[in-house]
């Protein structure tokens, strides 16, 4: 009998420590929100310098502390960043690897990321700084104090290509990257635009330089990928503000369909336009006409004044719509003049030349 109770003694305690050892390990894989670490940064005046964009050296740190939650677990660190009127929406963030507490930025690196976010250039713009801490995605994650930062980027403009069959009517070769129209990302965003005319059928591909390295086929949909060889296809004949999206891969199409004139008393009168066709080669509308300088004129779409464009005094060249002035003509005589869009759309110009 006393072996039999010894027995059962022993039996139970074992059991008692199974138990004891099962809720234990329920604890370890309860998380009970953790405690956030304290971020840090090396300067939080930042005006980043267009010179250096080559160089590898940092610019600016951030350090922080890890998070605690108690026990060991897999934590995803994340730095983000943002503009305070975002509230934390739509952060640019970068995912730190696996036990790393530290996070270092070129002059290239930080510019780019600002850029993406939104940053003007030129500006000093506020923007905030945490950590945010992952456990897993059905964990609420914590997040470091917010430093506030007032940053200086510049800006980065950037190029792609249009090589294509449209190509025919501009020069003697097609296909050609290096004499293809170009589209242009004005903060080196991702997000491309520019205009390109188009025959019917035309078909193009978009190269990220001005050779055939690498280039974007169709997708489909609106898609484009850089695994894809299949040629775009514009969808007509015509004038198009293509915007094409290197982030998101994919490609719109606008058509232009605006018809513009000059109007005025350097020409006839404030009441009869003079049709500027467009000239492919040029990229321009253009018509050659007798002015004279004793009056002025503007440019106009659509034979009203719903959109007209005037000189920016005392820029001549450089056209707005928002009250722009009249513009001069330096001598009578009879003119090229040319009326030019450019990129992007809201920065158009023209020239004179006498002939």
């Amino acid at each position: 009998m006393k072996k039999i109770l010894t027995k059962y003694l022993a039996l139970s305690g074992i059991c008692m420590l199974i138990l004891s050892a099962c809720k234990k390990d329920g604890n370890l894989v309860t998380s009970n929100g953790g405690k956030a670490g304290t971020l840090t940064v090396t300067s939080t005046n930042l005006v980043l310098d267009k010179t250096k964009f080559d160089s590898t050296s940092s610019i600016v740190t951030f350090n922080f502390s890890a998070a605690s939650y108690g026990y060991s677990a897999a934590i995803t660190n994340t730095l983000q960043i943002d503009l305070p009127g975002d509230n934390w929406k739509s952060p640019a963030s970068v995912t730190l690897s696996a036990k790393t507490y530290t996070q270092s930025f070129s002059t290239a690196d930080f510019n780019t990321l600002l850029l993406k976010l939104g940053v003007p250039a030129g500006t000093p713009t506020p923007i905030q700084a945490r950590i945010q801490y992952s456990l897993s995605s059905t964990v609420t994650p914590t997040y470091s104090n917010a430093l506030s930062l007032t940053v200086t980027a510049f800006n980065l403009v950037s190029y792609i290509y249009v090589p294509g069959s449209y190509q025919s009517t501009i020069t003697a070769n097609q296909w050609i990257p290096a004499t293809a129209d170009s589209l242009v990302s004005p903060t080196d965003n991702g997000v491309y635009t520019g205009y390109v005319y188009f025959q019917a059928g035309s078909q193009f591909k978009i190269t990220p330089a001005n050779n055939w390295n690498t280039s974007y086929g169709d997708a489909g949909g609106g898609n484009i990928s850089l695994s894809v060889g299949t040629n775009l296809t514009a969808p007509g004949a015509g004038l198009y503000l293509l915007t094409v999206n290197t982030i998101k891969n994919t490609i719109t199409y606008s058509p232009y369909i605006h018809t513009w004139s000059l109007i005025g008393t350097a020409a006839i009168d404030w009441n009869t336009d003079i049709e500027m066709p467009f000239n492919q080669n040029a990229n321009a509308y253009q018509v050659t006409y007798a002015l004279n300088s004793s009056g002025q004129f503007k440019f106009r779409a659509d034979n009203a004044w719903s959109i007209a464009l005037g000189d920016v005094t005392p820029v001549t060249g450089q056209l707005t719509s928002n009250n722009g002035a009249n513009i001069n003509v330096p001598s009578n005589g009879t003119y090229l003049i040319s009326l030019s869009f450019g990129n992007p759309l809201l920065a158009p110009s023209y020239t004179l030349v006498k002939q």
